[in-house]
């Protein structure tokens, strides 16, 4: 199983590259993030591999961060999602913005990418939303950190708290990842105990 391939990049054509490794040249996949950190032909390159193996190919998938790749990878665990597709999404969005559209419910984010419906996006973030938690290098804000648990009493229900405060500021025109990074981030320092208090610092977070 190959897992980082490094050499000199012989051509690139659409979503792939032929990576030349001490004369053999491995024809390798990759999404438009990656294909935009790595550098033009007869550059040196280095990338991380995840091999797919089937039954009539093996096919190589490169990634310039290990982000990527985990998302890839957790990705392709969902039902319609191939190889190609979580490509698609990995080269609409970062992966800090998969884990903001998976911990703020937003599947819309994820229609960004071309082959991805809104039946297929809330599947996405509905398989995602669990499975993230497991993920060393996908983690969700899940709630206060222990230092200000140690500063603070927690709210009743942190969760509650966040999720009707989202809900208010999108009524209020605002993006839902947008509203659910602004609000997590007033929970986490412990600002406001009460929804109001919530909604109007998460307000003042997203106009800074």
């Amino acid at each position: 199983m190959i897992g980082k391939l490094r050499g000199i990049i012989d051509h690139i054509q659409g979503n792939q590259l032929v990576l030349d490794v001490n004369g053999v040249g491995y024809v390798v996949n990759a999404g438009a993030r990656t294909m935009g950190a790595i550098g033009g032909a007869g550059e040196a390159a280095s990338l991380l591999i995840e091999t797919i193996v089937r039954e009539d190919a093996i096919t190589l998938y490169g990634f310039a961060e290990n982000s990527e790749r985990q998302w890839f990878k957790t990705l392709t665990t969902v039902q319609g999602v191939g190889p190609r597709v979580a490509l698609s999404i990995l080269s609409a969005c970062t992966p800090d913005q998969l884990t903001l559209a998976i911990g703020a419910k937003d599947s819309a984010m994820l229609t960004r990418a071309d082959g991805v419906g809104k039946k297929l996006a809330e599947r996405i973030v509905i398989e995602l939303k669990d499975k993230a938690h497991h993920t060393a290098a996908i983690a969700i804000p899940s709630g206060p950190s222990p230092e200000v648990k140690q500063k603070r009493a927690k709210p009743a229900n942190d969760a509650d708290h966040i999720n009707d405060a989202v809900s208010a500021l999108v009524n209020l025109g605002y993006g839902r990842s947008e509203a659910f990074q602004a609000v997590n981030a007033v929970i986490q320092r412990g600002e406001a105990k009460d929804l109001s208090a919530i909604i109007s610092q998460s307000l003042k977070e997203m106009a800074a």
